[in-house]
This record gives structure tokens, sequence and C-alpha cells, in this order.
């Protein structure tokens, strides 16, 4: 057997899936010697990740319940002397360099904004560190699908520059980094250019999102589905999905990229979480660190809050733009471990219900749905799933049904066929079937 492949089995990964990661890194291996410029020094797979339940929560500091997938980015990297990384997917050819101690040009887009931000942010909080490197990545996660292809290739690249620059050695990293869900949170931070406790602010990809995509790359477990808080990140558990149950995930067929193609959609989401959390803290005793906090901390928190609605002086939010975004936050948030519960009784009724009403909230109070993912979403249950939802920023993305392992494959086909029927001009859609992956790994 591949050492590779057996390396991803030992961690749970079903044997095809394993072989799939393998036969990825063998792909990187013969075509990485340009961007290289030798032989491989580390070696990493950063998996995507599905959002079973909180949608748009984690920025707020509300709950989420996620999954890694078994499919993502595979990279490798060397050292270089010269202070500058350099990049190159070797699918698309594209490569690219940045230097880490300037400010990045206007004209950065795509993985030469992603790698800029992470090397910038470093350069920054861990002065004098040694960063020049050169990675070549392969990837087979669908990008601005939803299944956070953006955070795995920020977390892989960190994870390369973190390896390179020897920061976990560094006093900065021991005083603020020493749990796994602190590198999450502050990697979350780095990709939305906000301050993380300690390790100040540096800009930004230009979205306000939160950490939720960042722990499930990081933390989650093979078979597992995560149920976390977030500002800060806190794990509230792991519960194994029942052996009977198989995701399903099929793209929408539109593409909906957070930084760029949909980025003020996706910000006046979370804006409008921002603007109830100002109002809050400009009422209260002491700030609150996040709306989910500030929600907590009082009884009568939630009512108090609605009575102080007011719109924004911006002009951007009207007093009922807020309570309609609060609503959404209060029963999305709460979903989360409802789901959990159900994950752990193996109850498909009740997993199916809390998916119908997330599904139709985000179109009637968060308003990121499209048509193309409002059907999909129903065609999964016409189609015989018993539960699914679309997921990521919105406004295009995917969906997730869960079936019957049994099932799984004829039900995809099922699936897929009568969305690309009904829905001709997003052609061919690409799907695949699958239990929860592992988290980030370096390859041995």
């Amino acid at each position: 057997m591949n050492s590779i492949a057996a390396q991803f089995e030992s961690l749970g990964m079903t044997p095809e899936d394993a072989a799939s990661r393998a036969a990825l890194f063998v792909e990187l291996q013969k075509q990485a010697l340009p961007v290289l410029d030798g032989a491989p020094q580390w070696r990493r797979f950063t998996p995507g990740r599905v959002e079973i339940f909180g949608k748009h929560t984690d920025y707020a500091g509300g709950h989420s319940l996620l999954a890694a997938v078994p499919r993502g980015i595979t990279l490798a990297a060397r050292s270089r002397t010269d202070g500058r990384v350099r990049i190159g997917d070797i699918f698309d050819g594209q490569v690219v360099e940045v230097d880490p101690s300037q400010p990045a040009p206007p004209h950065y887009r795509g993985i030469q904004r992603y790698t800029h931000v992470v090397a910038h942010r470093f350069f920054l909080n861990f002065p004098g560190c040694e960063l020049g490197a050169n990675i070549a990545i392969a990837s087979d996660l669908p990008r601005a699908s939803g299944m956070s292809s953006s955070s795995a290739l920020v977390v892989g690249v960190a994870l390369a520059l973190i390896e390179r620059a020897g920061l976990r050695d560094r006093d900065e990293w021991q005083r603020h980094l020493r749990r796994v869900h602190d590198l999450a949170w502050y990697l979350g931070c780095v990709e939305n250019g906000l301050n993380f406790p300690g390790l100040p602010a540096s800009e930004g990809v230009g979205t306000h999102g939160g950490s939720e995509d960042h722990t499930a790359i990081l933390a989650c477990q093979t078979d597992h589905v995560s149920l976390c808080r977030f500002v800060p990140v806190r794990p509230l558990g792991e519960t194994r999905m029942p052996a009977e149950w198989m995701f399903v995930i099929a793209s929408s067929g539109v593409q909906a990229d957070k930084a760029d193609s949909v980025k003020d959609r996706y910000n006046r989401a979370a804006d409008g979480v921002r603007a109830l959390h100002a109002i809050w803290n400009k009422h209260a005793a002491a700030p609150s660190r996040s709306l989910a906090d500030a929600l907590a901390s009082h009884p009568d928190a939630t009512a108090l809050l609605r009575s102080r609605l007011e719109p924004t002086a911006d002009g951007r939010f009207s007093a009922a733009d807020l309570r309609q975004r609060l609503e959404h936050f209060l029963r999305e948030t709460a979903r989360a471990p409802q789901a959990a519960t159900a994950f752990r009784v193996a109850d498909s009724a009740t997993i199916g219900a809390l998916a119908t009403d997330s599904q139709r909230e985000a179109d009637e109070l968060l308003g990121n749905q499209i048509p193309e993912t409002m059907l999909l979403a129903r065609l999964a249950r016409d189609n015989g799933a018993f539960a699914s939802s679309s997921f990521g920023a919105g406004f295009g993305g995917s969906v997730w049904a869960l079936v019957p392992a049994a099932d799984a494959k004829a039900f995809g086909e099922r699936w897929v066929g009568a969305f690309e029927r009904a829905m001709p001009h997003v052609g061919k859609v690409p799907w695949f079937a699958a239990r929860p992956g592992p988290a980030a790994t370096e390859i041995a």
C-alpha cells in the first residue's frame, strides 16, 4: 500500500478516500519541481469543511456544528533564503510571489492575495522571522463552492510558513497560541484583518468573517461532527456520526467567492451583527466581546436589545433590518447544539426538521440564498435525503444532504441529475459522497 494512503487510512479515512489523497500527492510531486526548485522539505494536507449548522453565526460568537471533508489541498514546500514567498498551483499553472515585508499592492487577487495576507501578518506579529519559502499546491476542492477552499489555502500556507520560520518556538507563540483552537481563532483574524489578543491586526482579504472554517480545518475529527462556539473558539464536544449515515455534497454551479464576487453581500450580513453588538455595548455597563456574550450576559438581554434597536447612523440598516438579523442569529445559533444531540442519538427526523428551518430562514431572514441553492436543497429531499441545507457564505456555493449510507451513490446520481435537468445553465455539477474526514495533516 502507498505510504501516504496508509497514513490517511490510519487516521480513519476510507480506503477509497485515502487512495484519492495519495493520488493527489503523486500528481503534486510530478509537477512541483518548477515551483519548489528542489525536493520538498514539508508536505501537508488541509481539508475543506462542511458547515452543518451555524450559518453566519461564528463571527457573532455563536454555535456551529462542523465536519472536515476528505477533500482539500495538498501542499509541498521548501525554504528559500531571500525572504520572499512563491506559491504555484500545479493545476491552473499560476505561479506568483509576494514580499512579506511590504503591504499588498491593490491588484493582488486570488492565491497571491491570500498568501500575502498570511505572510505579511506573520512578518508583523513575529518580528525578524525567516519566512522565505516556495510552496506548490494541488486541490480537488471546487473553488468558491462553500467548502472553504480559501480558508484551506490560508491554513495550508500558514502551517508551511509556521514550520519554515520555527514560529512554534517563539515567545509570542508560547504566550498567545498554546492550543490548536487558539491558532484557529488567530488564523480567522489573519484572514479577516482583525486584532487577535496580543497579535495586532494587519490588512485581511476584505471579508468580515470569523474562524469557523479554520477551526474545522485544524480541529475536526474523522467520523465525527464538532460543536464549537466562537470569539474565542471553544470546543463543546465531538459526536460520532451514525454509521448508517452519509453526507452527499453537491455544488449549485454558482461560484460564491466571498472575497470578490459576493464580498459586499457577505459583509452586509456580518456588519448587521456588528451593528447589533455596537448598540448593546453603547448601553452596557461593560462591553461584551461578542453579540452572543452580550445576549448571555443578562436574563432579559434579548428583550433589552430589541427595545434599543434603531437605524444605524450611516443609513445602512433600519431598525427592521437589525431586528431580522437578530432573529436569524438567535434561531440559527440555537440549532447547532440541538443538531449535535440529534446526531448523537441518530435522530434523522429532528435533523431533517432543523435543516428545513435553517434553509428556509437563510432565505427569509438572512437573505443569502439564490434560486439554485434553494432548488438544490429541495430536490435533495424530493429524491430521498432525510435532511439537506446549503452552507458557507451563501449567494451560491453548495448543499449537503444526509442519506442512508447504502443509498449514497444512487441518491447522488438521482439528485444531481434532477438538478442539472432543472437548471441546464449551470452545466455539469461536481458532487461526492463522504463521511467526515481528518483535520489538517502533516505527511510523513
